[in-house]
């Protein structure tokens, strides 16, 4: 399948090669909604289409610092499975499509879903809502509820090194206890995402190989790779973000390591020139979709060959259009 794509040597044009030959010239573009966005090429809805959820407002427990709860604030908050349930109506008349339900977590690293799985369950059967979660570290019991309530997807950030869940999640917890959450959701039959935060430890490349590496013995549906944005007013302020030659090396690994798994880059990643960086290297790097594509990105996957197709569901969501 050579085309443009393919053309040149090294690793981004060997792992473009693996791309189309699993997943064929289909460049997927996501424009959830979760917030206004639009370039020369791309624009979210005017209406919403998929909305995010806090079940604990912007409250977390953690405040790990690259969020300190920050990104809480523009979601619509849902305190009650009840209180859940009346905003999922509403959202379903007022024509949005998909949920995401999240919030911030416990001490224990966990987002409390579990008591809203009935109305999840409710929502999905009375309004065919697309209804996605982002967990944190689930046990059995919890997985096995979001199986029953038939979340079409969970995300769950996975962490690589015990010194980043310590120090910047503030977490008493370790990487096997990341590792049990995912096996937990696979094992239950929960469609899953795992999201890996590349220089989520201030900037450094310290544990992502690793996260990759477990992620890789388990049967996921998609994974989305985001990148250190650092927010004002966080202790991650003016923190470095990795360099496009780091984040491009690591796009490659993950594109290699997961063959027949759609790749993704999603919604978090820093602004401006770098965006477009970041953009490009994860094109080149073979992945299956980007969410949020800076401008000329569109562009540039024409140029290679590859047929975008539009969406604006969450981009962890790519396996029901590549039919995984």
């Amino acid at each position: 399948m050579a085309n443009e794509a393919t053309a040149g040597a090294g690793p981004a044009a060997g792992a473009m090669e693996l791309r189309l030959r699993r997943f064929g010239d289909a460049m997927h573009f996501f424009l959830p909604s979760l917030k206004h966005y639009e370039t020369d090429e791309v624009a979210t809805p005017g209406e919403p289409r998929f909305v995010p959820v806090s079940v604990t407002g912007t409250s977390c427990g953690l405040m790990c610092d690259h969020c300190q709860a920050r990104i809480l604030e523009s979601m619509c908050p849902a305190a009650t499975p009840g209180e859940f349930l009346a905003l999922g109506e509403r959202l379903a008349q007022r024509g949005v499509t998909g949920i995401l339900l999240t919030g911030g977590s416990d001490a224990r690293g966990v987002v409390p879903l579990r008591p809203y799985c009935d109305a999840i369950h409710e929502l999905r059967e009375r309004h065919g809502l697309t209804i996605i979660v982002h967990t944190g570290l689930v046990d059995s019991d919890d997985a096995a509820a979001l199986a029953t309530a038939g979340v079409d997807a969970a995300m769950l950030d996975v962490i690589g090194a015990d010194e980043t869940i310590g120090d910047v999640y503030h977490l008493d917890a370790g990487v096997d206890d990341f590792e049990a959450a995912l096996k937990c959701l696979t094992d239950a039959g929960v469609p899953t995402a795992p999201h890996v935060v590349v220089g989520i430890h201030r900037g450094r490349i310290l544990g992502e190989r690793r996260a990759l590496e477990m992620i890789s013995r388990h049967p996921v549906a998609s994974l989305v790779l985001v990148v250190l944005s650092p927010l004002p007013g966080t202790p991650m302020e003016g923190a470095p973000v990795p360099s496009a030659v780091d984040l491009a090396d690591i796009f490659v690994e993950a594109r290699t390591m997961f063959q027949d798994t759609p790749v993704l880059l999603g919604c978090a990643r820093p602004e401006g020139r770098e965006k477009r960086a970041i953009d490009t290297a994860a094109l080149r790097a073979g992945f299956n979709g980007i969410a949020f594509p800076a401008e000329g990105i569109v562009g540039e996957a024409r140029g290679m060959g590859l047929r975008p197709v539009f969406s604006n569901d969450c981009c962890a969501l790519v396996f029901r259009d590549i039919g995984r």
